[in-house]
């Protein structure tokens, strides 16, 4: 999955078009950045790191969710945003999948689907979430604490993969 990484999320946006539309808010640029985080932290969910990345998984989701809001994004698009990736997956993965003995490959193409579908459930929390913070009121201050820039969103992206490489690192030395 780590070799076809950027034909994936060069299809990804490709079938997401215009939904990349430059927003104040959320850039072209940290899309692409988000898209290929979830891309490699997906290639480390389906290893030996599961169980240590899964956390991180919920984060990065999550913060997808939320950045969608950013974009305009409606609920629905979200989760076909999300869906597209199951579907990236199958697309990508299915000749390596049928090479595995069929117990093996059903399980395998089942842990992905559950990965997926957690996924698209902790997105629309994210979503969720902006969109509830969009209407309650708040002071001064914490309005223009929420305002969420290209800069903020690239900074989140930043956190969230050095919180990955870490995770991989250690696994190297261990």
């Amino acid at each position: 999955m780590t070799e076809q990484r950027d034909a994936m999320a060069a299809r990804w946006i490709e079938w997401i078009g215009d939904r990349i539309a430059r927003t104040p808010s959320a850039s072209i640029e940290a899309t692409h950045a988000e898209f290929h985080l979830i891309l490699d932290t997906f290639a480390a969910l389906i290893g030996p790191l599961r169980r240590e990345v899964k956390p991180l998984w919920t984060r990065i989701t999550t913060g997808y969710g939320r950045h969608a809001a950013t974009r305009g994004l409606a609920a629905g698009e979200v989760v076909e945003e999300m869906q597209y990736l199951r579907e990236l997956l199958i697309r990508y993965l299915a000749p390596a999948i049928a090479a595995l003995r069929p117990r093996q490959g059903m399980a395998l193409l089942l842990r992905l689907n559950r990965l997926v579908d957690r996924g698209v459930a902790m997105a629309v929390v994210g979503y969720t979430d902006a969109m509830v913070a969009t209407l309650l009121p708040r002071s001064d201050d914490d309005a223009e604490a929420a305002v969420v820039t290209t800069d903020s969103i690239l900074e989140h992206l930043d956190r969230l993969r050095v919180d990955l490489d870490q995770i991989v690192a250690a696994s190297a030395r261990a």
